[in-house]
């Protein structure tokens, strides 16, 4: 069985658990429930962005243990200083050592910069305890979702007020989503053999339209391969391990971020 089949097949049945034991109505009494979330497609777009979506993540099926010292807290604040677009929080535990408690504690230090909620959303539960621990932004991986799931889900995080970063990483995958001004992230990771392969996105760029935000995901490591992914359109750059696996990931973060500018 393939990683990502083993992975949503746990994730299926943690998340029946979960809402056997917590009423939707519990969520959306949660003080977080009531903020505004910030936009991320407005911080990818601004005139000075960075583009940059820094990740916090502890470990990952093909590469284990990235950093298991590193507090969130230490890490957000390092990710702010270095002047991110963005930040990306994994809440996955099984598989990823995350919680939807990182989240939280990023969002109590971070209120200026958009929170992803990366994470296999499977139910729309999930979309719902989003807003509900602070997130501004979820992850739909078109490779597990059908073209059903990805609108009705895509409907649900907007009438919420979250954005959606559709994730792709085939021809495949792109069909089955409506192309209007969506933020569509192509994962340079093949999700079934852990591959990466940089020239993915450029391969896959031109079929996305002009309307909509471009977002290379994985294997990014050098500043230049940003500043060339710039020249294809590409408006944000989500990158994890590379800052994570480092001592100290927000300074990292934000060396990589003083070569791009």
């Amino acid at each position: 069985m393939a990683i990502l089949d083993k992975i949503i097949q746990f994730k299926k049945k943690e998340i029946a658990k979960i809402k056997a034991d917590v009423p939707i109505r519990k969520l959306a009494e949660s003080p977080l429930f009531k903020r505004t979330p910030l936009s991320l497609r407005k911080a990818l777009m601004e005139h000075e962005s960075t583009g940059i979506i820094a990740e916090f993540k502890r470990q990952s099926p093909s590469k284990g243990v990235i950093n298991d010292t590193s507090t969130v807290e230490a890490v957000t604040e390092g990710y702010l200083n270095a002047c991110i677009a963005a930040q990306s929080i994994l809440t996955d535990t099984s598989f990823f050592g995350g919680t939807m408690m990182d989240l939280i504690q990023a969002r109590s230090i971070n209120s200026t910069r958009p929170i992803l909620r990366k994470d296999f959303i499977v139910d729309g539960f999930q979309i719902v305890e989003a807003k509900a621990i602070g997130a501004d932004a979820i992850l739909l991986i078109a490779a597990y979702l059908t073209k059903k799931e990805l609108k009705n889900y895509g409907k649900l995080a907007d009438d919420l007020g979250l954005e959606v970063l559709y994730e792709v990483h085939t021809q495949e995958d792109l069909d089955k989503i409506v192309l209007d001004n969506k933020i569509i992230g192509i994962n340079n990771r093949n999700l079934k053999t852990f591959e990466v392969d940089l020239e993915h996105s450029i391969d896959l760029a031109g079929q996305i339209p002009v309307g909509c935000i471009r977002v290379s995901e994985s294997g990014i490591s050098d500043p230049r391969i940003v500043t060339g992914l710039k020249e294809y359109n590409f408006k944000g750059f989500l990158i994890g391990e590379h800052f994570m696996k480092q001592e100290d990931p927000g300074a990292a973060c934000e060396e990589f971020i003083n070569q791009i500018r």
